[in-house]
């Protein structure tokens, strides 16, 4: 997706803002770094990345959002997962936070859940938990770059947020 100032975004989308409000504006003095967080973000969802489907991506990001408590970038996530054609059952249960039956998937999401929550645990045995599971190298390698690009989008759409309340309180 090619991004002006006109297109929205998946942070535009998440938290929606005017053009004529400040932290719209702001956010649009550094448009490259704009067209750049939605281009992580369509290379990181692409069907291309190998290793693991689209759905275990979208769950990981539905996962990382809920630990997180993003709502708005959870709403994303789950309305993708529906798009994709997720199953509903599994896509509840991420969402709720309660254990999935499929033991690759839980390897996933317990990786998600340490980089998200506890970086330093994300160590040589974490790593191997995952190759246990059945990821290859690469398929571990593009999950942490996902898992990365998570914790940076939630921020910046964490401090939209924050930035969009203080500017209405004043």
């Amino acid at each position: 997706m090619t991004n002006t100032s006109n297109a929205v975004d998946v942070i535009d989308a998440a938290v929606p803002l005017a053009p004529d409000q400040a932290t719209w504006a702001l956010r649009r003095q550094r448009d490259k770094v704009v067209a750049a967080t939605q281009g992580s973000y369509d290379a990181m969802f692409s069907p291309a990345v190998e290793g693991l489907s689209v759905t275990e991506r979208l769950l990981v990001a539905l996962h990382a959002c809920r630990v997180s408590k993003a709502d708005s970038l959870a709403a994303h996530y789950r309305d993708r997962l529906a798009a994709e054609g997720a199953d509903s059952g599994v896509t509840a249960a991420v969402d709720s936070g309660k254990p999935v039956a499929d033991a690759r998937l839980r390897a996933v999401l317990a990786f998600t859940g340490k980089l998200i929550e506890r970086p330093i645990e994300g160590d040589r045995a974490a790593v191997r938990s995952l190759a246990d599971s059945g990821l290859s190298t690469p398929a571990i390698v593009a999950m942490s770059q996902l898992i990365a690009f998570l914790s940076y989008q939630i921020r910046v759409a964490a401090g939209r947020k924050a930035l969009a309340a203080a500017e209405a309180a004043a």
